[in-house]
């Protein structure tokens, strides 16, 4: 099922953020909600895309941080879609399910706590976006914000056929003992120099633990001054400068492995 949302509404913050992505000529950007499922559960994502596009266009699956699917990710969406991208904002809790305040790190740790049902929900989000005929199936990315960015390389460990995985911000989870053998694709992982919840030595160990894979393609940039969640302006944590340099690495990144 699908809604169609051409003209949707955003708050000034997000507003900005579409507008520092040029819109190129004669393109027309559209957006619809889409319901879909996983294993009973009802789940509602986001797509954009550009219309006036001929032939399938390359894929980005985008998952939300631990606030749930809204529009913050739509914007990003919006975003990528602008460059070319048909972008589908995932939802991982499941329709309806938007925790606020204190609620949020509980949502979210029950999914950490059940690390197959959260690859699972993400790979039900990639299904979607690969079976739309606006898609290139071969020709997919992966992106994740916070909560996102750990589910993203979480996903990737599954050796699913993805073109690439980037994550901002998000937690860098290691395993015991070293679970690496089944990644596959390019990684770029951008964080936050002055992000406690990852601090130098969970980088490092996650480093140490990618070495382990020696024909492995990855990158780990880290930004001085930022934060957790440095490229959310909603909040207090926002930082402008790593927000467009971030954007602009997954850009490049892009170039690589989606050309």
């Amino acid at each position: 099922m699908t809604t169609i949302d051409p003209t949707p509404a955003f708050s000034p913050q997000h507003e900005a953020l579409i507008k520092s992505v040029p819109l190129r000529d004669g393109s027309s950007i559209q957006s619809e909600r889409i319901s879909y499922e996983h294993d009973g559960s009802s789940l509602e994502g986001y797509l954009a895309w550009d219309s006036s596009a001929t032939g399938p266009q390359p894929g980005v699956l985008v998952i939300h941080d631990w606030y749930g699917e809204g529009e913050y990710v739509h914007a990003r969406a919006h975003m990528l879609a602008r460059l070319g991208y048909a972008a589908f904002a995932a939802d991982i809790y499941g329709a309806g399910v938007r925790p606020q305040g204190d609620e949020a790190p509980a949502v979210a740790g029950t999914f950490y706590a059940d690390k197959q049902l959260l690859r699972a929900r993400v790979q039900a989000g990639f299904d979607r976006l690969r079976s739309d005929s606006r898609v290139d199936p071969d020709r997919i990315a992966v992106i994740g914000y916070c909560f996102g960015g750990s589910a993203t390389l979480e996903f990737a460990r599954t050796g699913a056929p993805i073109a690439g995985a980037v994550s901002f911000h998000g937690g860098l989870i290691t395993h015991e003992p070293a679970d690496v053998a089944s990644l596959r694709a390019p990684l770029l992982v951008l964080t936050g120099a002055d992000d406690p919840v990852v601090p130098d030595e969970a980088v490092v160990a996650f480093e140490n633990e990618l070495r382990t894979a020696p024909e492995l393609d990855w990158q780990i940039v880290s930004y001085s001054g930022a934060p957790h969640a440095f490229t959310q302006p909603m909040l207090p944590s926002y930082r402008a400068k790593a927000d467009v340099r971030s954007w602009k690495a997954m850009e490049a990144f892009f170039d690589e492995i989606l050309a």
